[in-house]
């Protein structure tokens, strides 16, 4: 089963990509297959004229259409999520997450966007045909703390979020393939750094 990490930050490194990239390393720990997608990599132009003929454009939009489950962050802009994210989203078909297990992942500045995940994005989701869009995340600046050596470390609130979130979703996946899951994974392991990324050779530059 194959999952995209798929990131809406104009800005990288950003707080929502590490938090992305930091749920991608522990699913990776259980065995499951990530690439990732930043869609600040994709080239503008394109991406604002929906340039199906692009072929970085059309290679995305086949790595939606061809992943089992997406990991979805974005930054939280004037209460909902990027404009970034709204323009890649737009050129998917109508049933472009048709069958998708997707996890969403939100940061701000504080608590009062914590709810901008449920009343923005999640209606997209459902409306792009999520199978299952699982309960949202969503961080402040103050729950996530970032260490050059130490890598990305979260407040106890938030990593409690994150396991029962990679829970569910491991969980969802084992449902797909005709699986029973089994016992949840033990997750408390050193962060790595964002040089240390198990993910698939077609999005190393990221």
């Amino acid at each position: 089963m194959s999952i995209l990490l798929l990131g809406g930050s104009p800005q990288l490194p950003s707080s929502s990509s590490r938090l992305l990239l930091h749920i991608g390393e522990q699913l990776a720990l259980q065995g499951h297959s990530c690439a990732r997608l930043h869609v600040r990599d994709l080239p503008a132009r394109a991406l604002l004229l929906a340039d199906y003929d692009d072929a970085a454009i059309a290679r995305a939009v086949r790595d939606v259409a061809d992943a089992d489950a997406i990991v979805i962050a974005t930054p939280i802009y004037k209460a909902s999520y990027t404009g970034l994210l709204k323009a890649f989203l737009d050129l998917l078909p109508q049933d472009g997450l048709a069958g998708k297990l997707v996890l969403p992942l939100a940061t701000g500045g504080g608590h009062a966007h914590t709810l901008a995940l449920d009343y923005a994005l999640r209606p997209v989701l459902h409306a792009l045909g999520a199978k299952q869009v699982f309960t949202s995340i969503y961080a402040n600046a103050q729950q996530l703390d970032w260490h050059e050596e130490r890598g990305l470390s979260l407040d106890a609130p938030i990593a409690a979020r994150v396991q029962a979130g990679i829970e569910e979703l491991a969980t969802g996946l084992f449902v797909l393939q005709g699986r029973r899951p089994s016992a949840p994974a033990d997750i408390s392991v050193p962060v790595r750094t964002l040089q240390e990324q198990p993910y698939a050779p077609h999005y190393q530059a990221a």
